[in-house]
């Protein structure tokens, strides 16, 4: 009985998920809308990065387009973002579903 108790309880359990996934999906509309404010100074409206910015650094963008960036897992943006990386300072006050939403439209600058 426990067994099939437990089978019932992961189908539940995966019905649920299912279910509430397309609501948790991050937004790259409003992720623009992120980016624009926290990331387009040094970034760039196209991720190209800000080439005056880059002078200043002594710092070679890295496009956010490029196959090396878009290679990354959500996971490893979301700590550049949030941890920095190089000469990047952490992201102030991006988490949760902001931080969701601007690397979704981080993705949609594929090149």
């Amino acid at each position: 009985m426990t067994k099939r108790l437990a089978v019932i309880l992961s189908a539940v359990a995966l019905a649920w998920a299912a279910s509430i996934a397309p609501a948790l999906a991050a937004d790259p509309a409003a992720g623009k809308a992120v980016y624009t404010s926290k990331c387009q100074t040094c970034h760039a409206a196209d991720g190209a990065g800000n080439p005056g910015l880059g002078k200043a650094l002594g710092v070679t963008w890295r496009p956010l387009g490029s196959a090396a960036v878009q290679g990354m897992s959500d996971d490893d943006l979301k700590k550049v973002v949030t941890t920095g990386k190089g000469k990047m300072k952490p992201v102030a006050n991006l988490a949760g579903a902001d931080l969701d939403n601007a690397v979704a439209y981080v993705r949609t600058l594929k090149k």
